[in-house]
């Protein structure tokens, strides 16, 4: 079982790669984006909550975010394993990740990290904005801010995954099929 955490910037490549990993190794995708649509969409007992601390302007916490992941892998236990979209976004939340999963008899495999120079991530960001329909894809100081905030809160989970030796950094710019042959390399070497 392979449980990946792809990680990186925003315009990165993430959602292209994670398309591709899908689908060559039969993973369940596991974004907390969806996450959120779903139960929110559903009224569920957990989107009830996070949408009380939304409604609030508060960030939903960890202990529903982790919920609502943990719902997700129970659903899916005959997965041949989970890649990690957009989570988790901080030190604390790979921690209680990596507790819930162990009462699962599972662990992450790896993070995998997309490295693309800021520059480039902003002319990706802009040109997906012109088919995305996503203002934060076509606004430069939302552009900036989602970067900064990867870089301020986000990019320390790296840390936490290299001190327990399951960082890997790969270069995000090149020919999609040929990050993604290295990206295939990493895992298949888990």
């Amino acid at each position: 079982m392979h449980n990946i955490v792809l990680f990186g910037p925003p315009g990165a490549g993430k959602g292209t790669q994670s398309e591709k990993l899908i689908e060559k190794y039969g993973l369940t995708h596991l974004s907390t984006g969806d996450l959120f649509r779903k139960h929110l969409g559903e009224g569920t007992e957990l989107g009830t909550l996070a949408k009380k601390y939304m409604n609030e302007g508060r960030l939903v916490p960890d202990e529903v975010v982790i919920g609502m992941v943990e719902e997700k892998i129970e659903e899916t236990k005959d997965s041949k394993g989970f890649i990690f979209d957009g989570f988790p976004r901080t030190t604390a939340q790979a921690e209680a990740l990596d507790v819930m999963l162990a009462k699962h008899d599972m662990s992450i495999s790896g993070m995998i990290a997309l490295d693309v120079e800021e520059d480039i991530l902003k002319a990706r960001i802009k040109e997906r904005g012109k088919t995305s329909g996503r203002v934060d894809d076509q606004d430069d100081e939302k552009i900036n801010t989602r970067i900064k905030v990867y870089l301020d809160e986000t990019l320390p989970v790296a840390s936490y995954y290299e001190k327990q030796g399951k960082f890997q950094k790969i270069n995000g710019v090149g020919e999609i099929d040929s990050i993604f042959q290295e990206i295939a390399a990493v895992i298949d070497s888990y």
